[in-house]
This record gives C-alpha cells, structure tokens and sequence, in this order.
C-alpha cells in the first residue's frame, strides 16, 4: 500500500478521516510527537473533538554512543522511564547511569512542555482511548517506549495512528497497541520524508500554532 502526500495538512486530515470511521469509545484523547507530529495531531484531535496533548519522549543514549538508546523517558504525571535491560546489561551499565541521565533529561521535557503547552497540565488518559500521532515512523525504537509507558497510565484502548511507516516496523509494534492506522506501508521505505512533497522541518511557532488550532474545539485543552 503506497501513498504520497502534499503535506502534513493532507496527510491529518486524510488520517482523521480513517479513524472517524472507526467510531472510537469516548473519551478520546491525541497526543502528538513533537514536533511534527503535532500539526497532523492538531487536524485529528479536531475532528474527533478531542483534547490535544504532546507525548514528550527523550532518548537515554549510552554514554560512549549517544544514538544507542538504553532506556527512555516519557512525559507524564509522573514520567516514566522504560529501560532496555538487555543493553544495558550487554554495556554494562547500571540503573544509577540511567537514572542521572533521566534527571537531566526531564529537564529537557519540563523546558518543552513549558515552551508549547505553557503551563498547561497533561491531559489524563486513565480509562481513555487514546489516540498516538505522528508524521511517520521509521524504525519505531522512540515510539515503542512511549506507547509502552502510556500502557502503564491504564488507558482503555491504545490506538497508534500515523500516515506513513515502514510494514515491519508496524509489525514490531503491534503487540503494544489495540489498534494501528496507517494509510501507507511503501515499500522500499527509505526515510519518511521521501513520501511527502512538503516535508520541512516544523519550527516552535507552528508547534504553538498547530496547539492552538487543535485546542480551539469545545473539549479541547483550555486557552
């Protein structure tokens, strides 16, 4: 199944189109990956009239190797840390490592969620649908950890919804969700941009402005 979009707007509202028709249990609550994920977040969560909320979520790298992740951290009341034990047992690193670098890096997470949402407090998922969004996924290592985290907050049903992702990828992460919604699975994959027109790099303004316009609807997060 291969499909290309113009741009993040067609591909949200193309995806919001997909999951109304799936008539999913209220309440229903988006959370978007920064940053462009958000965008597309913001089209979903106005369709369903839902609260739209950002799913933070930082990489613990190991210490020689930044880009090998061994745990992560997700946003949360209160954040979540999901390690990968096998690594860091093969590295031979310890839960003091990692803990020192979540405390940094929730930092990182307080200094974003005040940069977009501006005091605004997370929206709670507990007995929620709720409905994950981003602009695509390639390997799905970020992703899986946030959705496993949000499994632990006892949301009713987990629904992983994005326009473009790789099939294997969305193999390894269904046992993680209830439901996935992609509108295309190309193959070669090669990397998410490929498969939009307009791909660029989405900046803090239009993060701010894609919260707002997603907040706007009468159940959404207040002004």
């Amino acid at each position: 199944m291969r499909r290309r979009f113009a741009n993040r707007q067609q591909a949200g509202l193309a995806l919001a189109d997909r999951l109304l028709q799936l008539d999913l249990p209220r309440p229903v609550v988006v959370l978007a990956l920064p940053r462009g994920g958000v965008p597309i977040g913001a089209l979903v969560a106005k369709a369903l009239n839902a609260p739209l909320d950002l799913l933070l979520v930082r990489k613990i790298g190991a210490p020689w190797q930044p880009e090998l992740a061994v745990a992560a951290l997700v946003d949360g009341d209160p954040p979540d840390i999901v390690d990968d034990l096998q690594i860091q047992a093969a590295l031979g690193l310890g839960s003091d490592y990692v803990r020192a670098q979540a405390a940094h890096e929730l930092q990182e997470i307080a200094r974003r969620r005040r940069l977009y949402l501006r005091g605004r407090k997370p929206v709670p998922v507990d007995g929620a649908t709720v409905v994950v969004v981003d602009d695509g996924i390639a390997t799905g290592t970020t992703v899986r950890a946030a959705l496993q985290a949000l499994r632990r907050r006892h949301p009713a049903r987990l629904v992983l919804a994005i326009p473009v992702a790789p099939q294997d990828t969305l193999d390894r992460l269904r046992a993680e969700v209830d439901d996935i919604v992609c509108l295309s699975t190309p193959s070669p994959f090669h990397a998410i941009g490929l498969h939009y027109d307009d791909f660029h790099q989405v900046d803090d303004d239009e993060v701010l402005a894609a919260l707002d316009a997603g907040s706007a609807s009468p159940s959404g997060l207040p002004a």
